[in-house]
């Protein structure tokens, strides 16, 4: 994507006065936000990065050896596990308020409709309940973190 069409974006994000504008388009993921100071709307950076490209999951005669894993979990020990996923860009919470406890803890066993965590996007806090009862493996997001659309969040073990 070109800057020119980069810029057009930014000005119908103000001309319409979009809050959040995200785009993919192919390899390009682009996403800009607005953000109320001192009582007026401002244009933050826009970051234009790749989207990484899809990768084929390892087959369990092949297991991934790879030493860049981002998460304690490897993949061929997701095999049998429930991915609970972000269903909107925005920041993860563990806790319903800073000074309360985390919702769940790895080792929890959950059930479903069972609040796990809080994704906020636009100041609206939505709660993101386990659909099956299980045992929570793993968090690979630390709170306050942004997530993306489709990013795991809890890996749970079902019973």
């Amino acid at each position: 994507m070109d800057l020119e069409k980069i810029k057009q974006l930014i000005e119908l994000a103000e001309e319409k006065g979009l809050v959040e504008l995200e785009i993919r388009d192919g390899e390009t993921h682009i996403r800009i936000v607005r953000e109320t100071q001192s009582g007026r709307m401002e244009m933050l950076p826009v970051s234009v990065v790749p989207s990484p490209a899809p990768q084929a999951a390892a087959s369990p005669s092949h297991p991934e050896t790879s030493e860049k894993a981002p998460n304690p979990v490897a993949k061929e020990e997701r095999v049998g596990l429930h991915a609970i996923k972000s269903p909107i860009v925005g920041t993860f919470y563990r806790r319903p308020a800073p000074d309360q406890p985390p919702y769940v803890e790895v080792g929890d066993i959950v059930e479903p409709g069972q609040v796990l965590c809080i994704v906020e996007a636009m100041k609206v806090m939505n709660e993101i309940p386990s659909d099956i009862r299980g045992r929570i493996v793993e968090i690979p997001v630390e709170d306050a973190q942004p997530v993306e659309y489709g990013q795991v969040l809890f890996w749970i073990e079902p019973l």
